[in-house]
């Protein structure tokens, strides 16, 4: 059975030795920004630690606060996030911040209910910043979490449909001290000794706890549901350029998958986009391929090349080296490196 009253006693010490060294992490003892904690919980939504490092760097060397990050244009912002994903993140995260800076004289609520208000901080976010940067007592409950509280206790029924029995025994084990820190340990337990295959229980400070780990299960845990088969949607990338040179992007309706973000003008795998004008198109060799979170998509390329109506078009020009100042999703950017590779 699994010793409640002795999971934080022994995390959190183990934490003090083995905690990572993180670039949104406070020094131990520490006050933690709340600006920084807000700002790695966003990018880290469906994103890696290394993934994420890079943008939190660049992104806090830019905006060291969140009034500086509300003064800048969406424009600036998406430019900046092109290549994390998951575009909804970064167009909440100029809005959050426009919030805190405007509504709250810039300083983030401390409860999880008042961060609960702010643009595109859900349940996991506000528990996270509200225990991270203000110590409360909150039940930070991410994927490394979920993991080790299914060992734990031997959750055996499966995600995603368990995930409300996990977050409950999960409140069972925060303590009312050192919440910040408890929260940070349970995601490095996760992340670095309770992993997915393999993981390391000779070196687990709670391993005596672990019900899992007493029936020998460890590894098959947590159990997660048979996933359907993505679909696959196929359309059309049109890499056009004006007699100067230059590619034609467009700007994505702000709503909806990569909104805001520029494109080359696509069409086919979503309705309502057609080619931005009559000429004659020619097909590239070969095939871009991307997958997102619930399709994979195949775009087809054709080139072309306008001519006296080319000022006709919708869109903007942009000259080939300066596409890098412009905010492509890594689809977009995969139609701009096979263009460049076949024209």
């Amino acid at each position: 059975m699994t010793d409640t009253l002795q999971i934080a006693a022994r995390l959190l010490p183990w934490y003090d030795r083995q905690r990572r060294d993180l670039p949104w992490r406070s020094a131990p003892g520490a006050y933690a920004d709340p600006y920084r904690v807000w700002l790695s919980e966003i990018m880290l939504q469906q994103t890696t630690v290394p993934a994420a490092a890079p943008y939190f760097r660049a992104f806090t060397e830019r905006w060291p606060t969140v009034e500086h990050l509300a003064a800048a244009s969406l424009d600036e912002v998406l430019v900046a996030w092109a290549g994390l994903g998951y575009y909804a993140r970064a167009r909440n995260l100029h809005k959050c911040a426009q919030a805190v800076a405007e509504q709250h004289g810039g300083r983030f609520p401390d409860t999880e209910a008042g961060l609960l208000e702010l643009p595109g901080v859900g349940a996991y976010t506000a528990a996270a910043i509200a225990a991270i940067a203000f110590g409360r007592p909150a039940t930070v409950v991410d994927g490394n979490v979920e993991r080790v509280v299914a060992r734990l206790f031997a959750v055996e029924e499966p995600l995603p449909g368990v995930k409300p029995k996990l977050r409950a025994l999960a409140a069972t084990l925060t303590p009312r001290q050192r919440a910040g820190d408890y929260a940070q340990a349970m995601m490095d337990l996760g992340a670095t000794v309770c992993t997915p295959r393999k993981p390391k229980c000779m070196l687990c400070p709670v391993a005596e706890s672990c019900a899992a780990r007493a029936a020998g299960i460890q590894e098959e845990l947590p159990r997660k549901s048979a996933k359907a088969d993505k679909p696959t949607r196929r359309g059309t990338a049109y890499w056009l350029l004006n007699p100067e040179g230059s590619v034609l992007l467009r700007r994505r309706v702000e709503e909806g998958l990569l909104g805001g973000m520029a494109e080359v003008p696509s069409s086919g795998w979503e309705p309502g986009r057609s080619p931005p004008l009559d000429v004659a198109w020619r097909e590239l060799p070969g095939m871009v391929r991307h997958t997102f979170s619930h399709f994979h998509l195949e775009l087809q390329v054709l080139a072309g090349r306008a001519g006296a109506d080319w000022t006709k078009a919708e869109g903007i020009w942009v000259p080939v080296d300066r596409l890098g100042d412009q905010a492509l999703p890594s689809v977009m950017r995969k139609v701009v490196r096979h263009a460049l590779a076949h024209v």
